[in-house]
C-alpha cells in the first residue's frame, strides 16, 4: 500500500466579475466553500498555472471576457493506503468529484509521498 498526493485540474466558470483578480478570488472561494460543505476540507485549492506559448513563462490559468471568466484551478488531496497511481487517481476523483458534481476534472499530477516505502519497493525488485 502506498500514499500519494493527487492534483486534479478543474475548469471553474465565474460570471459577473470585473477583472481576472476578482474572478480568481471568487473561483477559489466558491470551490473552497463547496468542498468544506461536503466535509472535504483537506483538499487544497490553488489557481492553475499555464506556460506562455511565446516565452514559456508561467501565468495564471484564467480568461476574462465580457464580465465572465474561466479559471483553471488545481485541487490537491492526499490519498493514503492505495495500490498504485491509478487507484489514487480514482479515489481522488471520487472524493473531489462527489463534492463538485458539475465541475470537469482531469488529472494534473500524481506524486508518491511515502518515499521510505517507495525506496523499499525499488530495492526489492
Amino acid at each position: 500500500m502506498a500514499d500519494y498526493t493527487v492534483g486534479l485540474q478543474a475548469a471553474w466558470p465565474v460570471r459577473d466579475v470585473e477583472d481576472v483578480d476578482q474572478a480568481i478570488a471568487v473561483a477559489v472561494s466558491e470551490a473552497g466553500r463547496r468542498l468544506n460543505e461536503a466535509n472535504k476540507d483537506r483538499v487544497e485549492v490553488d489557481v492553475g498555472r499555464k506556460p506562455c506559448p511565446t516565452c514559456g513563462e508561467p501565468f495564471d490559468a484564467a480568461l476574462h471576457v465580457a464580465n465572465t471568466a474561466m479559471i483553471g484551478l488545481v485541487l490537491r488531496i492526499d490519498v493514503f493506503g492505495v495500490d498504485n497511481e491509478q487507484h489514487a487517481t480514482r479515489v481522488a476523483k471520487s472524493e473531489i468529484g462527489g463534492a463538485l458534481r458539475d465541475v470537469p476534472l482531469t488529472v494534473a499530477e500524481v506524486l508518491r509521498t511515502d518515499e521510505d516505502d517507495a525506496e523499499a519497493d525499488a530495492s526489492a525488485e
